[in-house]
């Protein structure tokens, strides 16, 4: 049986950078790191896009040059319309969630309330496992 494969959001990366999950949430997403994290182009650009300590800054670097970054593609950007004709989502987590599903990827989130109503999107919040 395959593997779940999983796209991780930003905030789920910062909670799990900062070591701010519950117990069955960091075993989670440790598992899900072990693996090549993937992210989407929105979740590289809000985590480098941070003013933060350069120590901080390196880790968020590191991170994310040690994920798979998912780009927009035509078929993204197509998904990306039909979600936001069919729901009021903000441009980035409409994106977040096309790339999600094109790429058949489970979002991790804690945000579970932005994604709530696009139809096929599975969704894991790492607090609530």
């Amino acid at each position: 049986m395959e593997r779940p494969q999983y796209l991780i959001d930003t905030n789920a990366v910062l909670d799990f950078l900062g070591a701010w999950l519950p117990e069955k949430g960091k075993v989670f997403m440790s598992a899900v790191v072990d693996a090549v994290p993937n992210l989407s182009i929105i979740t590289k650009i809000e985590l480098l896009g941070y003013s933060v300590q350069d120590e901080h800054y390196q880790t968020l670097i590191s991170f994310v040059n040690d994920s798979a970054v998912i780009a927009l593609s035509n078929e993204v950007a197509d998904a990306c319309i039909k979600i936001r004709k069919a729901n009021k989502t903000k441009l980035p987590d409409a994106i977040i969630a096309a790339i999600a599903l094109v790429n058949n990827l489970t979002l991790v989130t804690r945000n579970t309330s932005d994604f709530k109503n696009i139809a096929g999107l599975q969704v894991i919040n790492p607090h609530q496992l």
